[in-house]
């Protein structure tokens, strides 16, 4: 989709149904035909207007035959089965003497405040045109990464200490979406330098203003991202951490389980060994001592182990005077 803008002298945006000289060419997911007209119109070379349709292609900034190309990328949010997750795609401005034209996958929200009037902008002003979206498409990038923090933070509010294989997915596409974020930011500011030294900008001080606003609220994006993946990285660990801890839990009273189980299993299997057990051959209580004295120490040592894997060494306590003394002497020491 092709729309054609001219700016009025408020920094309004008027549609345009035909290319005018100082216009706004906004190519949305373009079909080649759209790109070999706009390309017939501007002078524009189109494999220009085609390098953004690349959802890989990186941030760069290229200059050829009077046009200059800048390309960025945008944080984008996208739908998914498990929760909203965000990522990037990039946008290209491109201009010539002619006009500004930016193409991209798919709608980008800095360019929709431009056409709703929210940002005013020139067409007649390329490089005042990139250095406001440029500064825009920081903030956006801020605007973004709160909305993960505060998406982190709900998810850990409504899970607890108990966490569900969807709200673990759900981090692990924010820490993703971090990732994208830190990697975009870091080839954005490459960009925004090598504009910083286009003629335009060094000679005119409005321009030199607006490109320190880019660069410092790059930055803070940059260190907003940073602060945010180590945030969710010691968030992931801790929770990995609780949940096998709370195995170890699981396993320790399966094997109690287990244990106290085994004693019926063994009195029973008594029965079988070769000697005198009660009831056998008329063998009374009192006839057989050896058979109860088996019983009582296998019963005696079941719960002693079960008592030390529920509490740890239950005589840990009863210490001798010896090792109180040697642990006095040891604080002394310190």
């Amino acid at each position: 989709m092709v729309k054609y803008f001219f700016s009025a002298d408020d920094g309004k945006l008027i549609r345009r149904e035909n290319f005018t000289d100082r216009c706004w060419v906004d190519m949305v997911d373009p079909t080649d035909d759209e790109c070999e007209d706009v390309a017939s119109f501007s002078g524009v070379p189109e494999d220009m207007i085609k390098a953004a349709l690349d959802e890989e292609e990186r941030a760069r900034s290229e200059f050829d035959e009077g046009c200059s190309m800048f390309v960025v990328d945008c944080p984008i949010m996208e739908e998914g089965a498990n929760g909203d997750s965000y990522t990037t795609l990039p946008l290209s401005i491109i201009y010539n003497s002619r006009c500004i034209i930016t193409v991209s996958l798919k709608g980008n929200t800095v360019l929709k405040e431009f056409i709703t009037g929210r940002e005013r902008v020139f067409c007649n002003k390329p490089v005042h045109f990139a250095l406001t979206f440029m500064l825009n498409n920081a903030k956006r990038f801020l605007y973004c990464l709160k909305q993960i923090d505060r998406k982190n933070r709900r998810i850990q509010n409504e899970s607890g200490e108990t966490m569900k294989n969807a709200e673990i997915i759900q981090l692990l596409d924010l820490q993703n979406s971090l990732v994208y974020f830190s990697t975009s930011l870091t080839a954005n500011e490459r960009v925004h330098e090598k504009l910083s030294k286009v003629e335009a900008v060094k000679s005119n001080e409005d321009y030199e203003d607006l490109y320190d606003d880019v660069s410092i609220e790059n930055k803070q994006a940059i260190e907003t991202c940073n602060i945010y993946k180590n945030i969710l990285s010691v968030t992931m660990d801790a929770y990995g951490s609780m949940i096998s801890n709370n195995s170890n839990d699981s396993m320790r009273k399966l094997t109690i389980i287990t244990i106290l189980l085994a004693v019926p299993t063994m009195i029973a299997g008594f029965w079988g060994m070769n000697m005198p057990v009660p009831f056998q051959d008329g063998y009374a209580f009192w006839q057989t001592g050896w058979f109860w004295l088996v019983v009582a120490g296998t019963i005696f040592l079941t719960a002693a182990i079960a008592l030390v894997l529920m509490k740890g060494n239950p005589f840990r306590k009863f210490k001798t005077k010896k090792h109180r003394k040697k642990e006095r002497h040891g604080k002394k020491d310190k």
